[in-house]
């Protein structure tokens, strides 16, 4: 979930320019060759010149980092299944299979933790 904006950073007023299409083109390639999200963060980098931090990714570590996104999907999807179970049966006990899964969770996030704290060192070091 997105943290909550204030007032003045939140960005709801749009300014509309016009562009020849060749311009448009280029302007979208700038942002894809930028690694910027969209058209709107290349032109606020642009003209405020805030520097904005381009991560560079290996093939590995952009294969984890997509593989540990999936598996943190997968144990979100688990427990929401385990509230639900929970949150239908006024008087539901644990049962061994629940322990069982909760473990399980447990582990893969505690995985996933440690991927992604392998590729933040990397990323501090430089590597």
């Amino acid at each position: 979930m997105r943290p909550r904006l204030t007032d003045n950073e939140k960005r709801n007023t749009a300014l509309t320019i016009r562009v020849s299409r060749e311009e448009k083109i280029r302007i979208k390639s700038l942002t894809k060759i930028g690694k910027f999200g969209c058209i709107s963060d290349l032109i606020r980098t642009r003209i405020f010149n805030f520097n904005k931090k381009v991560i560079n990714l290996d093939e590995e570590a952009s294969t984890q980092i997509k593989l540990t996104d999936y598996e943190l999907n997968k144990i979100g999807v688990n427990l929401n299944q385990i509230a639900k179970k929970i949150n239908t049966h006024d008087v539901y006990q644990f049962s061994a299979d629940d322990r069982l899964v909760f473990k399980q969770v447990l582990q893969e996030l505690r995985n996933c933790f440690s991927v992604l704290q392998k590729y933040m060192d990397r990323l501090d070091t430089g590597r």
